[in-house]
């Protein structure tokens, strides 16, 4: 097993709790900015995902999709999120969220063991398919990172059978049928997808996509064994009037849905 899987599945069998995933797009708004971001939600997060902002983002809805394209005109580039994770060090476990272009680009050996030397536990890599994988899988497993499969309440039993043999640290569990930001509903649909996940798959199932309120956090929190929020801390950033503005609603925005997971295991 790869230390990065290590080091996730120990924050798991820690946890009293679902864990908190936040999620901070590298280099949004500015590299500099989105450093001090990611160092926040770090002390809040139970694992926390940088997301290396790509072009062409199929997986992301339009709040995230706009956070890439502002952090590609600051000139953030693959190895800027990488130094912003090494920053992190001594911190939660982080993932990196990467299109599988980005490693190409660098070389998979290359990008892997360069993520690795900056502490980085897993890749997330939402455009590789389970069964397409090895040419990344094979460089990460060298390097010690997980890589964390994705599944969705449209993958077949079949899928998610080849997703278990395969699966590591944790599996990211899309809670609708579309791209980032969408409305959740916590409903016989989704506990179903993640009922037949729960069957195939033996590592712990992380929900993300569409959850906003510390609700809608609880919620899924009874289900699944964390949740991830992504745009809707976007949108916080967004939506301040000033830098200190953003950090004060995030830090707050945190601490609620830290809060209310807790509360919801109780």
């Amino acid at each position: 097993m790869p230390e990065g899987a290590e080091r996730l599945g120990a924050a798991f069998a820690g946890a009293e709790r679902p864990l908190f995933v936040p999620y901070a797009m590298g280099g949004y708004p500015d590299p500099a900015t989105s450093a001090e971001h990611a160092a926040l939600l770090a002390r809040h997060a139970d694992v926390l995902e940088l997301g290396v902002p790509f072009s062409d983002p199929l997986a992301d809805g339009p709040t995230i999709q706009a956070a890439a394209t502002r952090a590609l005109a600051a000139g953030t580039r693959p190895e800027t999120v990488i130094e912003i994770a090494e920053g992190l060090a001594g911190g939660p476990p982080v993932t990196l969220m990467v299109y599988v272009n980005a490693i190409l680009a660098a070389g998979p050996r290359a990008f892997c063991e360069r993520a690795a030397r900056a502490g980085v536990a897993g890749l997330i890599v939402p455009d590789l398919p389970v069964d397409e994988a090895e040419v990344v899988r094979a460089p990460a497993a060298r390097a010690g990172l997980a890589l964390i499969a994705l599944a969705a309440p449209t993958t077949d039993d079949a899928r998610l059978a080849a997703i278990g043999r395969r699966a590591e640290g944790f599996v990211y569990c899309v809670s609708v049928t579309g791209v980032t930001g969408g409305e959740l509903r916590v409903g016989e649909e989704l506990r179903g997808f993640l009922a037949r996940a729960r069957r195939a798959i033996g590592v712990p199932l992380v929900v993300g996509f569409g959850v906003r309120t510390a609700e809608q956090a609880a919620a899924v929190g009874r289900v699944a064994d964390g949740v991830v929020i992504a745009s809707q801390l976007i949108r916080l950033i967004e939506e301040a009037p000033s830098p200190s503005a953003a950090r004060a609603a995030l830090d707050a925005y945190c601490a609620g849905i830290r809060a209310a997971l807790a509360d919801g295991a109780g």
